[in-house]
């Protein structure tokens, strides 16, 4: 063999290909793992009746009345599902059956992306709208400017970005449950920590962990807290101190991790987990030269260039405002992005042919990550399809029953961090798990908002690292490969499941 022959290196695989492997092992799993489920309720608004479907899909019509509701053992309140509070199709207790086993083969796990493509388009239409805009913002080349002023403004006091973004991150997660329109903030924050001399692993942390933080404590969520309260028939406010106090002690431990990591990266640039593509990311996110030096060699702010960034920042806060206050969702933000590219585009005098090209170069440049996004839902898809959710429930439901209290919160936890690795939505995991668990506390003599505090803890600790969540997605968009944020974040996560435990521990004695 030659010498001068060199060992090639491995090369950890891509987003897309860790989603076929997880999903060629949902499908090996619908083969192995029994078929069967639950029979569910289901609220019908334009005939005001209830709809209970069977396992093998028969349905039946009820009155909807809270007399139903009770003869199914069902403790929500009947208002809850009138006014849309409760919108999913929510699991009957006592009900599971086991059904014809439904395998998923090659036909269908070939299929399942393109499924889930289907199911995700109006996220993915909201993600091509971002790119259109940000690719106007740096045509226009106002971003060099504003991020360079940013950075002559917080120097020696870097930090402050990390604190800042993180809590500020984190206030949209515990109250709405801001998670996927997150993603517009990445390409825009990320050169800031850049060059503030942090790398992009900070900037993506900083986000992201104030996402999943957020919403692992939340406190008025309605996509979480506020759905599985009304399943498990208390309301959002019990237990809600304990939360409170829960998300301060997780904000000010992910933010000390963060100022950890980024101290010594500022001290020595090469412990960065990032600096193998150091030079390929500053390309890509346009940061260039001396990152200390923010006073000499970048174009100072002009006037329009001071309206232009105050527009495009107007406009997320008009964002949180109508997901918060007006009902929006993915269809009304993206028609807010691309109303504001255009509006910027003629503050920026840009010629309308240039717009156009502009724009499509900039939502195609997002065509990845939206398609790992539809990716992400093809594994729920191939578990649905196979009917073996149900099963994993009903068995997990089986581990906790008579425990010892202490030993049941720490076991519904870890329920909870499986069944969210392979249903990672707040309000399905919800639907599915609530109303077959909150019982269960009561067979151990737990109130039932320590139910729904380990619902939260599991789901958005596993939401950490788990393929079929969103980070994937948002690690594809800012060119981190996973393995590195494996190894970057695993440190934390067992600091958040151990502060998870505490947490249901110290409100079990605030309940008492």
């Amino acid at each position: 063999m030659s010498e001068n022959k060199v060992k090639k290196k491995f090369v950890f695989p891509s987003a897309y290909t860790v989603l076929v492997l997880v999903m060629i092992f949902a499908a090996v799993l619908t083969y192995i793992v029994p078929a069967g489920a639950y029979s569910t309720l289901a609220y019908d608004s334009d005939n005001d009746v209830f709809v209970v479907t069977t396992p093998k899909g028969n349905t039946t019509e009820y009155p909807a009345v809270q007399e139903t509701l009770d003869n199914f053992g069902i403790n929500a309140k009947v208002e809850n599902f009138v006014n849309g509070s409760i919108y999913r199709p929510m699991s009957i207790e006592g009900t599971y059956e086991l059904v014809d086993q439904n395998g998923q083969g090659i036909f269908q796990v070939i299929r399942a992306p393109i499924s889930g493509i289907y199911e995700c388009v109006e996220i993915m239409v909201f993600i091509f709208m971002i790119g259109g805009m940000i690719a106007i913002v740096n045509h226009i080349g106002v971003f060099n400017s504003g991020i360079s002023e940013l950075a002559r403004i917080s120097k020696g006091h870097e930090k402050i970005i990390i604190a800042v973004v993180c809590f500020l991150i984190a206030m949209g997660g515990t109250t709405f449950g801001m998670a996927e329109e997150t993603v517009a903030f990445y390409p825009i924050l990320i050169p800031v920590f850049m060059k503030a001399g942090y790398d992009a692993m900070t900037g993506v942390a900083a986000i992201y962990l104030g996402s999943c933080v957020g919403c692992m404590f939340s406190t008025v969520n309605p996509f979480s807290v506020v759905i599985a309260s009304n399943a498990a028939g208390i309301t959002f406010g019990d237990g809600l101190a304990a939360r409170v106090i829960g998300l301060i002690v997780g904000i000010l431990i992910t933010i000390g991790y963060l100022f950890k990591y980024g101290a010594k990266i500022k001290k020595d640039p090469t412990k960065s987990v990032m600096w193998e593509q150091h030079e390929e990311l500053e390309e890509f996110f346009g940061v260039h030269g001396d990152k200390t030096d923010v006073t000499s060699s970048d174009t100072k702010m002009q006037a329009k260039d001071k309206i232009i960034l105050t527009f495009f920042f107007v406009t997320f806060v008009v964002m949180v405002y109508g997901v918060v206050k007006l009902g929006w969702w993915f269809a009304e933000m993206s028609m807010l992005f691309l109303v504001s590219s255009i509006i910027i585009g003629v503050i920026g005098r840009v010629p309308e042919s240039k717009f156009t090209e502009v724009f499509i170069q900039g939502a195609s440049d997002f065509v990845g990550v939206a398609l790992v996004c539809g990716c992400a839902r093809a594994v729920n898809i191939l578990l649905e399809n196979g009917y073996i959710s149900g099963t994993l429930l009903h068995t997990m439901s089986g581990w906790v029953q008579g425990m010892n209290p202490i030993l049941f919160l720490i076991v519904l936890t870890v329920i909870f961090i499986i069944l969210g690795f392979f249903v990672n939505s707040s309000s399905g995991l919800a639907m599915l798990s609530i109303p077959i668990m909150a019982p269960l506390a009561d067979a151990v003599g737990l109130p039932r908002e320590l139910v729904v505090s380990a619902y939260v803890y599991g789901l958005n600790i596993i939401g950490l690292i788990t393929p079929t969540g969103l980070i994937l997605a948002i690690l594809q968009l800012c060119k981190v490969t996973y393995d590195k944020w494996l190894k970057w974040v695993w440190p934390l996560l067992v600091m958040w499941i151990g502060l998870a435990v505490v947490m249901l521990i110290v409100e079990m004695q605030m309940a008492a």
